[in-house]
């Protein structure tokens, strides 16, 4: 469909909305009547042809007495995988002038679609509309609308009657384009963003699809696949990746069956996904779109995939999954796509933090991918940049990174330029995962740099302001398939360990000064209530003759000597007792040594160091060279040492502005002080 035509329908359909339910409806509720009827319409013209044979079928089945499971029958004569076979079409319809039977005869004919339709409406929740819309009379005036002989929501054309086309054919995938942008459309006039939860630019999801298909493509054989998407909206990834690998496999030679599986928690676009499927003539496969969480109810389990292309939500809390799951907490969680053995660990957690769900979608596509095919699997998820470093070494983030990484699983990831998608400004990434590597990418990651590559719109669209054109894309395609001779300016490949890096503390000794000073002294008499104690602690402090003591091992030494002789023993609440409210930490003071002679942690001064897995002569290396030389007394701590992962773009892409220099600066300053009588002289001065 040409983008005229596809304007003009935007705006009849935006049209509709305000004539039909201004005052009835405020402008954020507008969906839920316009988006069902958008449906129900498109059925309504798909049936049109074939609606009167289906009917006299019907009628054929009744008089023979058949009056269950004819549904089958009748989907063959309408050639679709959906019927309604009520005595109506919506053109039907809209001759009612009385509102009472307008009302009887439109709630018929929703109730004679077939069972897979009606799972569709009942999702919209529609019905619940139907008597408003009748009270108001707006439902006679809705359909009149929607049944425009100037507008083909159609998927054939609208010819005259020299046979030439009169009215485009509305593809499917249009279609699905449409639904977003009219959910859009609406929510931009109340200020809602939900929209862009669930839908992705068709510029992104067709780069998606050619780093998902093209570099595979003469592996294609004539055979099924199978592609899945855990949050797939509207079912537009599922759409364009079928679209895709049958367009690659036909350029082959080849003749490939296409399977299709989703999951969507949201009534609405669940709808819309389920309607899509049975649109495209693809009934059977409308089974294979599950309603509800993929994180808390996988409708997939054990179930594996070729290809997953997923926009998964992300910056959002995930807590209600805990509610689902039965109102467990996070580290309840034993779900084996999230917990798994690994590291000798068999319960290794790949959990993210409850604030961002995306590490949960991408660990639950990583549990289905193939294991005995030569192709294995593929997936392009989209992720905002906290996938790339959030969560501290040990955290289930940088686990599920160090996991896909150290399985040379993780094969390029593309930054994407910011302002791509509809309702957030964000840069984002795509990242590509397989575990079947071409020999040449295996053990290493390629990260490609394309936020500079895009084209800007002429109008924004929500947040969008750029596109991704065919020759762009091409381009990013390009330098993926280039690898390690790609322009270094927008590609570099490095090794898989590059990434990871020994999370360990660096310990200092504690160092303690002894006070003796008489306000010291009350308090731990006062806390204490321990004669004995105390008199240890004076006879100590008569000894010596000093009010301060920069050695608290020689002074518990000391004192178990004087213990031993009064026959009074130091028990550790004692030792407590005197450290708590004699002693206060100086770094002038002698390190305290333990029970073993090895110096004690001071916890306030420790310090935890990222050493590369790479680093010459690993973690001792490190600290010789990198902390030694500056904090002589530190020591590492090897039983906290931990791995970790993460990636930056910034370090390897960064470009520095250039500085200006002080005589650039200088000179405007100078064009501003000849516009302000002087008044800047004096600070000139003081810069020359």
């Amino acid at each position: 469909m040409n983008q005229s035509t596809y304007n003009s329908l935007k705006s009849f359909i935006w049209g509709i909305a305000n004539d039909c339910l201004v005052d009835v409806y405020d402008v954020g509720d507008y969906r839920k009547v316009i988006l069902p009827m958008l449906v129900i319409r498109r059925f309504d013209a798909v049936l049109e042809p074939k609606h009167d044979a289906v009917v006299a079928q019907k009628k054929d089945f009744e008089r023979e007495g058949i009056t269950v499971d004819i549904d089958p029958a009748l989907c063959k004569i309408a050639g679709q995988d959906f019927v309604n076979k009520s005595d109506f079409t919506l053109k039907d319809l809209k001759s009612r002038t009385n509102q009472q039977q307008l009302r009887k005869d439109f709630i018929d004919y929703l109730d004679g679609f077939s069972k897979n339709v009606q799972e569709i409406i009942n999702k919209f929740h529609f019905r619940d509309q139907i008597p408003r819309l009748s009270e108001q009379d707006r439902l006679g005036l809705l359909i009149e609308k929607f049944v425009d002989p100037s507008i083909n929501l159609s998927n054939k054309p609208v010819l005259n009657e020299d046979g030439t086309e009169k009215l485009e054919a509305l593809d499917n995938h249009t279609m699905g384009t449409l639904f977003e942008e009219v959910i859009r459309m609406f929510n931009e006039q109340t200020n809602v963003t939900d929209a862009g939860r669930h839908f992705t630019p068709r510029d992104i999801i067709e780069l998606m699809a050619d780093l998902a298909f093209i570099p595979i493509q003469d592996k294609i054989q004539s055979t099924t696949y199978r592609i899945y998407d855990g949050a797939c909206g509207t079912g537009g990834m599922l759409t364009v990746g079928e679209s895709c690998i049958r367009n690659l496999a036909a350029r082959r030679g080849k003749k490939v069956s296409i399977n299709l599986f989703g999951q969507e928690n949201f009534d609405e676009t669940y709808a819309i996904a389920c309607a899509d499927m049975l649109l495209k003539g693809e009934g059977t496969q409308v089974n294979n779109i599950f309603f509800g969480s993929t994180i808390s109810n996988d409708g997939f389990p054990k179930e594996e995939f070729d290809f997953m292309l997923s926009n998964p939500p992300f910056g959002t809390s995930w807590k209600a999954e805990l509610k689902a799951w039965g109102d467990i907490k996070k580290d309840e969680i034993t779900d084996s796509r999230f917990l798994i053995d690994y590291d000798g660990n068999p319960e290794y957690s790949l959990i993210p933090d409850i604030g961002d769900p995306q590490m949960l979608f991408l660990a639950n596509n990583i549990s289905k991918m193939k294991q005995k095919t030569s192709l294995g699997s593929r997936i392009i998820e989209v992720h905002n940049s906290s996938s790339l470093f959030n969560g501290s070494a040990g955290s289930g983030a940088s686990n599920l990174r160090r996991y896909i990484i150290e399985n040379d699983l993780l094969e390029a990831i593309v930054a994407l330029p910011e302002k791509m998608f509809y309702n957030t400004d964000i840069g984002t990434f795509l990242w590509i995962v397989t575990n079947e590597k071409e020999e040449k990418r295996k053990g290493t990651v390629q990260l490609i740099d394309a936020t500079s590559m895009k084209s800007s719109l002429k109008k924004n669209i929500g947040e969008k302001n750029s596109e991704i054109t065919p020759d762009i894309r091409r381009k990013i395609l390009d330098i993926y398939l280039a690898y390690t001779k790609a322009d270094q300016k927008y590609s570099r490949v490095f090794e898989n360990a590059e990434f990871g890096y020994y999370a360990v503390d660096i310990q200092r000794p504690l160092r303690l000064r002894l006070d003796f000073i008489t306000e010291r002294l009350e308090s731990l008499k006062a806390k204490a209530k321990d004669d004995d104690l105390m008199k240890l602690v004076n006879l100590y402090h008569q000894e010596t003759g000093i009010d301060v003591a920069y050695d608290f091992n020689h002074f518990m030494e000391r004192l178990g000597e004087m213990a031993d002789d009064k026959g009074i023993k130091l028990t550790a609440k004692r030792k407590k007792l005197l450290r708590d409210n004699l002693t206060v930490i100086d770094e002038k003071a002698e390190p305290v040594l333990d029970s073993k002679g090895s110096p004690e942690a001071d916890k306030n001064l420790k310090d935890t160091e990222h050493v590369p897995l790479l680093y010459e002569d690993g973690i001792n290396g490190y600290w010789k060279n990198e902390v030694q030389p500056y904090v002589p007394d530190s020591w590492i701590d090897e039983e906290s040492a931990t791995i970790g992962y993460e990636l930056s773009f910034t370090k390897y892409f960064y470009k520095p502005i250039e500085v200006r220099s002080t005589k650039a600066i200088i000179s405007d300053i100078q064009d501003i002080e000849s516009d302000t009588d002087g008044l800047l002289a004096t600070i000139i001065g003081g810069l020359r």
